[in-house]
């Protein structure tokens, strides 16, 4: 018998896709239609105005369960925007500390290095006060796309705020990780940066600290950091 309403399906039909839905294993040989059972009751047992009313209550739990599908999309979306920084495709600094602490506690269990890299786009206020903002957002665009570019996908790339970028170099030590860094640098200045009819050189500074399980990720950045205006200081920029 089908039930006139929302759906036309036969009331039965149904239940066994609210039942396999909820997880229950249903038989390829299950018993006909009119002798199935709903809470105890044959499908013969219940009124048409009964079976209609199980039936709107089962489409609305499919609605719901649609419904609780796409805010489970919806909130993972809004998880990964809460993660990115707000000018290019990199992690913002609370996602790159958090993963410079997942990456440091796998490299404690496993005996596995891991070095942080800290980078100062040294360029960026000339580079504002002679084109502008706009040039100044296209010059850490550009450091952002190179520095992707040269890692690997197991390596973890973030903007750490205003001209500085933090890389975290999986499987490197601190010597590993010193010759990557310089490669690195040498990538970002290889070509200048295009904006409009004109160029810019880039140039950039950089410190190495390999991760170590007594310096949590706020000290390990700073550590790496200090090695960064250490080598600054070193060649009198």
């Amino acid at each position: 018998m089908k039930i006139t309403g929302a759906r036309t399906e036969p009331f039965s039909t149904i239940r066994r896709r609210a039942l396999a839905q909820a997880g229950a294993q249903t038989s390829a040989a299950a018993p006909a239609a009119d002798s199935t059972t709903f809470l105890g009751l044959g499908e013969a047992d219940l009124t048409p105005v009964v079976q209609g009313a199980l039936q709107a209550l089962l489409i609305e739990i499919d609605d719901l369960r649609g419904e609780v599908a796409r805010l489970k999309a919806r909130l993972s979306e809004a998880e990964g925007l809460a993660d990115r920084d707000g000018l290019t495709p990199l992690f913002n600094r609370r996602a790159f500390l958090r993963e410079v602490g997942r990456i440091r506690a796998f490299s404690q269990r496993y005996g596995a290095p891991a070095s942080l890299v800290y980078f100062d786009l040294d360029d960026l206020k000339s580079i504002n006060d002679r084109f502008g903002h706009a040039a100044g957002d296209a010059a850490l665009q550009a450091m952002a796309d190179r520095l992707l570019r040269n890692v690997r996908d197991s390596d973890v790339v973030g903007r750490m705020g205003g001209d500085e970028f933090g890389v975290v170099l999986v499987q490197a030590d601190q010597a590993v990780a010193e010759a990557k860094a310089a490669a690195l640098a040498r990538a970002v200045e290889r070509e200048p940066l295009q904006f409009g009819d004109w160029s810019a050189p880039l140039h950039v500074s950089y410190g190495v600290r390999q991760l170590s399980p007594g310096l949590e990720p706020e000290a390990l950045v700073a550590a790496a950091d200090a090695a960064m205006y250490q080598r600054k200081r070193e060649r009198g920029g």
